[in-house]
């Protein structure tokens, strides 16, 4: 499957009409009363036909991608059946009753389910104890049908989050958080066991869409634990040379204009503008935003760290929010949860 779709650009500049439209024109009815007659979601929709039109960026299709990465996991997944007699198990613990924590759940065991891995999980009150949730992760990492944990974050309050995720087994971190498996990415010569899911989904994305990163300039946007860190720390495992941009880096724009690589992992919306971005670069957005928008349907809409429409004028490719990213993070959770249960079943475990 093609993982970019290319968009044509159209002309930014205004274009003087022959007589002959011009004529045509005279003669056309005239539509504007039904444009402005249009319903808030007709108007919302025709303003997003203008901007694939005015793009020149290919679209980097991050659902397009994550599915074929659930369908190569779903046939190693039966190899590993038919050569050990076992199959890949995830626990994922879940404390309190968050409707949004609920959901990612839910969507983490689907996933799950699509692959063949074997789902398991713990679900806990609000008010369970810091020990009563290290009791969950202890048993988990006894047990050998298990091959990933996931406390879904946030925890409550009262329970040190800290205390929580150092204490899942190395073997089993595939959310790829613990400090051994952090140090070691940061090594020259050591492999992490797990590497955290967003920003290897994100390296993904790049390398399937066919973009070098040897010996490229990379800029990311944001120097955060989950992915910013560890994103920089990934590039200059191809080669690249990176530049990690925060709150303090003075004068921004010009750092990230001169990279051929941006991943935007800021948290703010539509920070990364169009003369942030040098033209032909590829740029990957982690961010997910809602902003005010009273034509949706919803009262918002959902936008990136990067200003998509400014952007893809500049960009080669380019991630779309939603439907970039996003489905690549589980993707990366199914790929490390499998490639634990690999190394597991080969140790004779």
């Amino acid at each position: 499957m093609a993982a970019c779709l290319a968009a044509p650009r159209a002309s930014l500049l205004p274009q003087a009409p022959g007589k002959q439209a011009q004529a045509a024109a005279a003669l056309a009815p005239r539509a504007r009363p039904r444009v402005l007659a249009a319903r808030p979601q007709q108007r919302a929709a025709a303003r997003r036909a203008m901007t694939v039109t005015a793009m020149a960026a290919k679209l980097i299709d991050g659902k397009a991608i994550a599915e074929d990465i659930r369908k190569e996991l779903k046939a190693e997944v039966e190899v590993l059946k038919a050569k050990y007699g076992k199959t890949p198990g995830l626990a994922v613990v879940l404390v309190g009753e968050r409707k949004d924590s609920q959901t990612y759940v839910r969507n983490k065991k689907k996933a799950c389910e699509e692959v063949g891995i074997v789902s398991y999980g713990t679900d806990l009150p609000e008010t369970a104890s810091e020990e009563e949730v290290l009791k969950v992760v202890a048993d988990y990492n006894a047990d050998p049908s298990v091959h990933g944990i996931l406390v879904q974050l946030p925890l409550p309050k009262h329970i040190d989050e800290q205390r929580v995720l150092d204490a899942i087994s190395i073997e089993k971190d595939v959310d790829g958080f613990h400090p051994l498996n952090i140090g070691a990415l940061a090594m020259r010569g050591r492999d992490p066991l797990f590497v955290p899911c967003t920003p290897k989904g994100c390296l993904e994305l790049l390398k399937r869409s066919g973009v070098q990163l040897s010996g490229k300039r990379a800029a990311v946007v944001g120097r955060s634990n989950i992915v910013g860190m560890p994103a920089a720390l990934l590039l200059q495992r191809e080669d690249a040379t990176v530049t990690v941009i925060h709150s303090r880096t003075p004068d921004a724009q010009r750092i990230c204009a001169e990279a051929d690589i941006i991943i935007a992992a800021c948290g703010k919306a539509e920070m990364v503008e169009g003369d942030w971005v040098k033209e032909g670069a590829a740029v990957i957005d982690v961010g997910i935003n809602a902003v005010d928008d009273p034509s949706a349907k919803r009262g918002y809409r959902l936008v990136g760290d990067v200003n998509f429409a400014q952007a893809a004028e500049r960009a080669e490719c380019i991630t779309p929010v939603p439907g970039g990213v996003g489905p690549m993070t589980i993707a990366m959770l199914l790929r490390n949860c499998v490639d634990g249960a690999t190394r597991a079943f080969a140790a004779g475990h």
